[in-house]
């Protein structure tokens, strides 16, 4: 065992380094390199390179750490990074009273017992004067409930004076219609002529499924993530006897004839002024077997990517790609932006890239920022937290804004007003940060301050352009269908696959953004879109065809059986 004392002794002419070093071997050390035979320079070496070792241990294990705090976060924590107030001091706990104040005793009398009876109410007689559903969307079934107090009387025996209104929510173990058309055949007696009327044309020539079944189809697999196994599994159930590959290829047909409309209204985003972007992965298509680029794991599933794309009009496209290039920015919007453009995103590379090659203007997301004080708490409590709280009073000023609904120039001052300053003391905060020593630069709170500082410039563009949002939160909820999707269905077979998906998700999305039912626009616009002009296939859009068609949309056969 070694044992090291370091004396330093300084005099006024110079300065000299006594070393003293006792050495107490033991049986099992017997090859233990004798230290005191080294030099100063060779034990001062050793001590800074044992200090260096020390350090980048310590760093690693601070990495490591909060890997795996953000590891036991995502499998038992909250996700949500709301921050949470502080608990009010004067707010009394659950189960704590309050003490009561004495009070002096009452007189009281006694009374004699008695039994009283206990009144009575049906609640369900109670007539209900708003019904909690949609009248004209949901068909109701009338049953007359017979009353017992004037069972076996003659009509002229009692007087209906009104009627009372309970509703109650039932349900048939499937939906399913099979419409019957019958055609007559019939033969004139002058001309001994035979006709009979064709059968009612689909939006698929020759397929038996009617246009409501379709988008029913297309609704249950992308609006609420059902895969088709399972909806063939409700057809079974239901008493109708279909195959699986018909139910794939009926999707695939059905989505071709939306994507003419999906590309307008990628068109209508990729010319508006205001961009927000983002990308999500997703696993599509099969690697190939002798591929140089899958031989690692042939068979397995690859990574792609949607990259959502959200307009300033409130639309959404789920373009797909097969990889995070770069390069895929500029695929989707071009070298030529509209002038005066702003592309708003997060930190990825790409859109910096893309920004300094088109020379518009790029700004950053404040979530995103925020997002990495919010990881380093655990690792900076007090910086992290303050942090924290002023980025929070930067969202305080954009809920007064929704709140006074300002808008254009009064929205662009009143940010000037409150939360330029607000910017500036963040980022002069930022820099004093920096100055203090002891930061290193694997800190997840440094990582966090220099992410902030290094996109000031981007992060600063929503104070001067009131069009500009300050985060990407809208996009955030848009996209969130995809990887709901991708917990029902897992992957997509085929990178076509991947494509349908974006193609319908972008329709979809973009129907509830605008309060528009997803079925009932899409039984109109694929009967439309096959006899639409092509030139203005734009106005069936979700946006544009709420405005043109949505007050009288077209109808399924159905619509006008159940009518009757």
């Amino acid at each position: 065992m070694v044992k090291i004392a370091v004396k330093t002794a300084m005099n006024d002419d110079d300065s000299s380094i006594i070393l003293a070093v006792q050495n107490t071997a033991t049986s099992s050390t017997a090859n233990t390199t004798d230290i005191a035979s080294l030099s100063v320079p060779q034990m001062i070496a050793l001590v800074q390179s044992r200090d260096t070792t020390i350090q980048t241990l310590q760093q690693q294990i601070d990495v490591l750490k909060h890997q795996l705090d953000w590891f036991k976060r995502q499998l038992f924590g909250q996700k949500s990074e709301r921050l949470a107030p502080l608990p009010d001091p004067t707010q009394m706990h659950l189960g704590e009273m309050l003490p009561l104040p004495a009070t002096a005793a009452k007189p009281s009398r006694t009374v004699p017992a008695h039994t009283r009876r206990i009144a009575q109410r049906d609640l369900a007689a109670d007539s209900e004067a708003v019904p909690f559903f949609d009248e004209s969307r949901v068909p109701v079934q009338t049953i007359r409930v017979p009353d017992a107090a004037t069972a076996g009387l003659a009509e002229d025996q009692f007087e209906v004076i009104g009627e009372k209104v309970s509703y109650r929510l039932a349900q048939r173990p499937g939906s399913f219609v099979v419409l019957k058309y019958l055609r007559a055949v019939t033969k004139r007696r002058d001309t001994q002529v035979i006709s009979c009327p064709p059968a009612p044309v689909g939006v698929i020539e020759g397929s038996r499924a009617d246009v409501s079944f379709a988008a029913g189809l297309l609704v249950d697999k992308f609006a609420y993530h059902l895969p088709l196994y399972r909806l063939h599994q409700r057809l079974a159930d239901g008493g109708i006897t279909v195959s699986r590959p018909w139910l794939t290829q009926l999707a695939q047909q059905i989505i071709a004839l939306l994507e003419p409309i999906y590309d307008a209204q990628f068109e209508a985003i990729r010319y508006g002024r205001v961009i927000a972007m983002d990308e999500t992965p997703i696993k599509a298509g099969r690697r190939i077997e002798g591929n140089a680029a899958d031989k690692k794991h042939p068979g397995a599933m690859k990574t792609g990517y949607f990259w959502p794309v959200y307009g300033e009009h409130d639309e959404v496209c789920f373009p797909f790609f097969p990889s995070r290039n770069h390069a895929n920015v500029i695929s989707l919007l071009g070298l030529s932006p509209a002038e005066g453009s702003v592309l708003l995103s997060d930190g990825y590379g790409a859109y910096a890239s893309y920004a300094k090659k088109t020379g518009l203007t790029h700004a950053q997301c404040w979530a995103h920022t925020r997002r990495g004080f919010f990881e380093a708490q655990a690792a900076a409590p007090d910086g992290a937290g303050e942090a924290l709280a002023q980025i929070g009073t930067l969202y305080a000023v954009e809920e007064q804004i929704r709140e006074g609904k300002l808008t254009g120039e009064h929205k662009r001052v009143y940010r000037l007003t409150h939360s330029k300053p607000q910017v500036e003391v963040f980022f002069d905060w930022i820099e004093r940060q920096f100055q203090r020593q002891g930061l290193l630069p694997s800190n997840p709170f440094t990582k966090a301050l220099a992410y902030a500082r290094e996109r000031r410039l981007g992060l600063e563009v929503f104070l001067t352009d009131p069009d500009v949002p300050i985060d990407t939160n809208h996009l955030e909820r848009a996209l969130r269908v995809i990887p709901m999707g991708r917990k029902n269905w897992n992957f997509c077979w085929t990178e076509l696959g991947a494509k349908h998906v974006g193609i319908v998700q972008s329709l979809i999305v973009t129907c509830r953004l605008h309060g528009i039912d997803p079925y009932t626009y899409l039984v109109d616009v694929l009967q439309r879109v096959g006899q639409h002009p092509a030139s203005r296939v734009a106005e069936l859009t979700p946006r544009q065809w709420k405005q043109r068609f949505a007050q009288n949309p077209l109808r399924s056969d159905l619509y006008a059986v159940d009518a009757g």
